[in-house]
This record gives structure tokens, sequence and C-alpha cells, in this order.
């Protein structure tokens, strides 16, 4: 067993190997499995960069059912996290939209600040910790500074002083007097122990009044964050999170082929119109300290008729130019398209999943880099593996042998593979090539 693989804590290999099996990307324990992928991570990292020195960003990672995009999304999630962001993170749904009639992009944005993470709190609902924090360091760095004793009411002024210096700056922003109005009140109902008034202005920062009036006779403003302009609050939440001594905010939405599902046409232009003025704003300067990453399928991406190329002034700007083919892509470029992990990929991913598994349940494994080949060749030999697979068939097909060989250690590996799902696999492959391309695996 690796070196490496033995530092892994149990709880963390039980959700990994728990989640890979059951089809979905676990939150925690990736970079034990990170495998490829090495040059589109540096692509967005530079992205990450870029955003904490002031900038914007706005990427598409399009990929295939199973192919890895949610698995990058995660990936870069814990790096941004860890380089001081604050994260969130939405999957769409016919109830979550960018927009809707019904409050569907206003769902959207509440899923978000819902999941808002931070490092020390990476599972999502930090944001009253975020403000917690905010005002708690404006405290400390004013006593520290003043040299004054707490409960001076000098040192008070100054604090005040310093909470309105970060609220006149984000009311400069577009929605942002009614935003720093709501910050300073929220200083205050902490500073006086008003746990009542935080949670109203908390419940507001969530997007949950939906009535102006509701909102005016509680809390004294006129707006509320409606389906139209919830992306604007979006945007004031990553300058404000600058302000309060993060590097910035990542955005991440996944699941777009829902809005290339939505039968009316006019209702997914209105989709695509919302993500052509998040995709211009990060470009021309109009947001600050913000990174958005979106997941979408190729057909939800490409379809002229109904996905994102449908609308002329989103294909205009994604489509590839004459230059970029698969063995030269362009990862500057707007659009990450993700390519098939390589069979010798695939064997290390399966070799760190075997000694997680087997550190995990207290076993030497006795699976050997033969075995591992033969089990590779299979998967990759099948018919239309080379367009069809993907690593999450792969990985399923692949813990499931590992648990059966853990729970059934009378059988040997050849037994296993020899069952009737794998033969059937195996005859169907390509023989010629296949034993050419896996050749080295079978030693």
């Amino acid at each position: 067993m690796s070196q490496e693989t033995k530092k892994v804590p149990r709880r963390i290999a039980q959700t990994v190997l728990g989640s890979l099996k059951g089809g979905v990307v676990p939150r925690i324990g990736l970079p034990y499995i990170a495998v490829g992928r090495k040059s589109e991570i540096e692509a967005l990292l530079r992205d990450v960069e870029i955003i904490s020195e002031g900038g914007a960003s706005f990427r598409f990672i399009v990929g295939k059912y199973g192919s890895g995009k949610s698995f990058l999304l995660q990936i870069i999630r814990n790096y941004a996290m860890d380089r001081g962001f604050i994260v969130a993170d939405a999957d769409l749904s016919p109830e979550r939209r960018l927009q809707g009639t019904k409050g569907q992009g206003l769902a959207t944005y509440r899923e978000l600040i819902g999941n808002l993470s931070t490092k020390t709190k990476p599972e999502g609902g930090a944001l009253s910790l975020v403000l917690d924090r905010w005002i708690s360091n404006v405290q400390t760095q004013a006593l520290t500074e003043s040299g004054l004793s707490a409960g001076d009411p000098a040192l008070e002024r100054l604090v005040e002083k310093k909470i309105y210096e970060v609220t006149s700056e984000v009311s400069e922003l577009v929605h942002g007097f009614e935003f720093g109005k709501l910050l300073s009140m929220y200083y205050r109902a902490y500073a006086e122990g008003d746990d009542e008034t935080r949670l109203k202005v908390l419940r507001w920062f969530r997007g949950e009044y939906s009535l102006k009036s509701e909102a005016k006779a509680e809390l004294g403003v006129s707006i509320i964050i409606s389906d139209d302009d919830w992306y604007d609050y979006l945007k004031l939440f990553a300058y404000f999170f600058r302000l309060a001594g993060y590097s910035g905010m990542m955005i991440m939405i996944d699941e777009l082929v829902n809005i290339y599902k939505i039968p009316n046409s006019i209702t997914r232009q209105y989709n695509y119109e919302k993500i052509l003025t998040m995709y211009n704003d990060t470009l021309q300067g109009k947001a600050r300290y913000l990174g958005i990453i979106m997941g979408a399928t190729p057909q939800a991406l490409e379809d002229k008729r109904r996905g994102i190329y449908s609308y002329e002034a989103l294909r205009s700007r994604l489509a590839e130019g004459r230059f970029s083919n698969p063995g030269t892509r362009d990862l500057l470029a707007p659009v990450i398209r993700l390519e098939a992990l390589t069979a010798e990929e695939m064997l290390v991913l399966c070799e760190k999943l075997r000694d997680m598994h087997a550190d995990l349940y207290g076993y030497e494994s006795a699976m050997t880099t033969e075995e591992l080949g033969t089990f590779i060749k299979i998967e990759y030999g099948r018919v239309g593996a080379d367009t069809n697979i993907t690593p999450r068939e792969i990985i399923r097909d692949y813990i499931e042998l590992l648990d059966l060989k853990y729970q059934n250690p009378g059988l040997s590996i050849e037994e296993l593979l020899g069952s009737d799902e794998f033969s059937y696999a195996k005859s169907d492959a390509v023989s010629d090539e296949a034993e050419s391309e896996f050749a080295e695996f079978t030693i």
C-alpha cells in the first residue's frame, strides 16, 4: 500500500468509496483520487489567481454524463476554498433555473446562498459565520490599532467607522445602498445581541422575503431580491466578501442540460440571455472578485435548435476557432471540453481505489497490476467504448469488484472477471486492436 493512501482517514475513505459506487462525486477526499485533468486544473487555477487580483472569469466545463464534469468542479471548489475563497454551488433542475416566471431563478439564488462554503465550513451554510467573522475581525483590528480598552466608547465609535467604510463602498454598486444598509443593521444587531434582527437580515440576504411590504415592515427596506435581479446581489456579495477579508467568490452551476430540456423556446432564450449577461459582465469588468463555472453536456451546448448555441449571441462568443482540435485544445478559451481519461490514467485511479478499499476494510489487497490491467482492458474493449464509456461506469464496476472480492475471499479475481457480465463484455471487445493497445497492462 502506498504511503499516501495509508494517510486517508477511514471516514473520508468510506465517503469516497460510497459516493463513487453510488455514481455521485464525493464532497471530500478528492485529492486522494485525483488523476488526469492536470491541464484543466491549471487553467482554472489561473482564473482563481486573476479573480483574487480583482478580476472575474467565466468558464463552461463540457462533457457527457459521467465524464468527470462534477468531479472537476469539486476539485476546483476545494482548491478555491484552500486559497481563501468563498464558494457557492448549485445544480439546475426543473425548479431551479437562471430565469423563470415562477421564481425558478430566485430558487437557484437561494440554493447558492444556502451552499456558501469556506475552508472552515466546507459543508455550506456559511453566510452567518462570514458576517460574524467580519465584524469580529473589525473589532479586533480596531482594538489593536487604537490601543483602547474593550468597552471604551471611543473604541465602539472606531469600529462603527470601519464598518461604515465597508458599507459605504458597497453602497456605490447597483442595489448596493440597501445591501449596505442591511450590513449596518446586521452589525448593530450583532453588537447589541439582537438575534431576532440578525435572523431577519439573514432571511433578506438569503432571498426569503417574498413581499416588499413584509421587508419594509420588518427591516425598513423597500426592495427584495427577485427572480430578475438575483445575479446583481451575487456580484455585491463577491465584492463584500473581498472587503471582509476573503480572496473572492467562486460560483459553480452544474446541470445546464435542464435549460436545454425546457420545452418553451422563449423561456429557454430568457435563460440563455441571463447566461449572456453573466458572461459579458465577467469579460467587460462589470464584476469583480467573481468567478463563474457552469457544467454542460455537449448536446446542451452545441444543439443549434435548443442548446446554448441556439442563442446566436452566445454561439458567436463560445464556438471554437478553426485551429482547435483534440490534440491542441485552447484551455484559455471560455469552453473547456473534457477529453476521456486514458486507459493509463484509469489504471492509476483504480490502483488508488484498490489501496483505499484495502485500508478501509483492513485487509491486504491481493489484486495484482496484471489483474487490474485485465479489468481495464475488458472495460475499454467493449464495443463503442471509445465514444460511450465514462469514468463513472468503470469506477462503479471496479468498486463493485472490490466489494465482491472482499465479501467472497474464496473467489479469485479471475473467477469474478469471468462472470457472465464480464465475459459478455470481453466477448464484445475489438480483439486485435484491444490486445495491442492494452498489452502493456497484462504483462
